[in-house]
C-alpha cells in the first residue's frame, strides 16, 4: 500500500512538475472569506483510504469539523502525488512522510511537516513464509525487490543486508496487481508492507510473511514518520483556518484511540469508494492501539525530530537525496527545519 508508493516519490525529479488543477484552485477554495463561513481545507490522501486516515473521517462523520469552523474535503490521491499536489495548491494538506518532505524541499518545494501520526516504525521488509530460504536480511542477497522503485528503499534494504552479513547486492520487479501476488507468482522474492494493514491482512488471510524490521538491522531513527504536510506559503496565510484543522484532526484520531472499533466502522461506512472489508478494517485498529504505533493522546501528531534527524542523515549519507541541480547537497536536510510541532502543541 502507502509504503511502496511513498517511497517511489524519491525516484525522480520529474515528479516535482506541477499537476494540473482540477475546478477551483485550492488556495483560492481556503480563503478565510466571512467569519461567519466555515474555512474551506482540502486534503489529499497518498493512497487508497486506509486506517492511517481514520482520523479525517471520524472527524468528518462527527461533526468534529463543523465545531472547529472548517469545511474539509477529502481528495483520492493523484498519480503525481500528494506533495506536488500541495507544493501546486491543487489540495492545502497532503498525507506524506517527513523524508519525502525533505527529498521535496531539496529539489526546491516549500513543504512542512505539520502533523506526525506514527510514532514507531511500521514498514516490514517481507518474504512469503513458504520461503524458508529466507530466514534473514542477508537471504535477500541476489534476489528480487518487488517494488515502484526508489533511492530510499534501496538504501534502506542495502543497510540491513550488510548488517546481516550479507553484500547488498539484488535485482528489482515492477509491482504487478499487488505484491502479495507478484510474490505468489515467482516474479520476486520479498517486498515492503505495512505491518498496521498488510501484515493485518496477512495474518486474516494469507499468505503467512516472514518480515523483518529496518532497524533491527543497521537502519537508524524512525524510517516511517507518515503525516501531514502544508505548503509553507500558503500555512503562513491560512495559519487560523490550518490550526482549526489539526486541532479538530487530532481530536478525530484521539477518537480512533479510545474507540478504535467504533471508528473503524465509520472509516468504512465514510470511505465508500474503498470498499474496505469491514474485519480487515476493525483488526487494523486493533492492531495500532495495541502497538503504540501512533503513540497515545499525550503525544499524538507530535514530531520526534531527533529520531527524524538519525534517518535523514543516513539518507544524506548514502547519497539519496539530491539537490535541483542533481548533485548531492552539502549537508543533510534538517528535521528542525522540515516539521513543525506549532499546530498539534497548540490543542494540547
Amino acid at each position: 500500500m502507502r509504503l511502496r508508493k511513498t517511497l517511489a516519490l524519491l525516484t525522480s525529479a520529474a515528479l516535482l512538475v506541477p499537476m494540473a488543477a482540477c475546478g477551483s484552485n485550492a488556495s483560492d477554495a481556503s480563503n478565510t472569506g466571512s467569519s461567519s463561513s466555515p474555512e474551506k481545507i482540502s486534503f489529499m490522501l497518498d493512497w487508497t483510504a486506509n486506517t492511517n486516515h481514520v482520523g479525517l473521517y471520524v472527524a468528518q462523520k462527527l461533526g468534529y469539523y463543523k465545531d472547529a469552523g472548517v469545511d474539509v474535503s477529502i481528495l483520492p490521491t493523484s498519480q503525481a502525488g500528494a506533495e506536488t499536489a500541495v507544493e501546486t495548491n491543487v489540495a492545502n494538506v497532503g498525507f506524506t512522510t517527513l523524508s519525502n518532505v525533505a527529498a521535496f524541499d531539496e529539489q526546491g518545494s516549500h513543504l512542512k511537516f505539520v502533523f506526525d501520526l506514527t510514532q514507531k516504525q511500521v514498514a516490514r521488509w517481507c518474504a512469503l513464509a513458504s520461503r524458508t530460504d529466507i530466514t534473514t536480511p542477508k537471504d535477500f542477497d541476489g534476489k528480487t525487490f518487488v517494488t515502484f522503485g526508489s533511492a530510499e528503499q534501496t538504501a534502506v534494504l542495502k543497510q540491513m543486508i550488510t548488517t546481516a552479513g550479507g553484500t547488498g547486492t539484488f535485482d528489482t520487479a515492477t509491482v504487478g496487481t499487488s505484491t502479495f501476488q507478484t510474490l505468489t507468482s515467482g516474479k520476486g522474492d520479498f517486498g515492503g508492507f505495512y505491518e498496521t494493514w498488510e501484515g493485518v491482512e496477512s495474518r486474516l488471510n494469507g499468505p503467512k510473511l516472514t518480515c523483518f524490521v529496518a532497524s533491527d538491522w543497521g537502519v537508524p531513527g524512525n524510517p516511517d514518520q507518515l503525516g501531514f504536510a502544508v505548503n509553507s506559503t500558503w500555512a503562513s496565510s491560512h495559519t487560523a483556518a490550518l490550526q482549526k484543522f489539526i486541532t479538530a484532526t487530532k481530536r478525530g484520531y484521539a477518537y480512533a484511540l479510545a474507540h478504535p472499533q467504533k471508528a473503524a466502522d465509520i472509516l468504512v461506512e465514510q470511505a465508500k469508494d474503498a470498499n474496505l472489508d469491514p474485519k480487515l478494517t476493525r483488526a487494523s485498529m486493533a492492531t495500532i492501539v495495541n502497538g503504540k504505533y501512533w503513540g497515545s493522546t499525550s503525544n499524538l501528531g507530535v514530531t520526534n525530530t531527533s529520531s527524524a534527524q538519525k534517518y535523514i542523515d543516513f539518507l544524506w549519507k548514502k547519497g539519496v537525496y539530491k539537490a535541483d541541480n542533481g548533485k548531492n547537497p552539502s549537508s543533510a536536510p534538517q528535521a528542525t527545519k522540515l516539521a513543525t510541532n506549532h499546530y498539534v502543541s497548540a490543542t494540547q
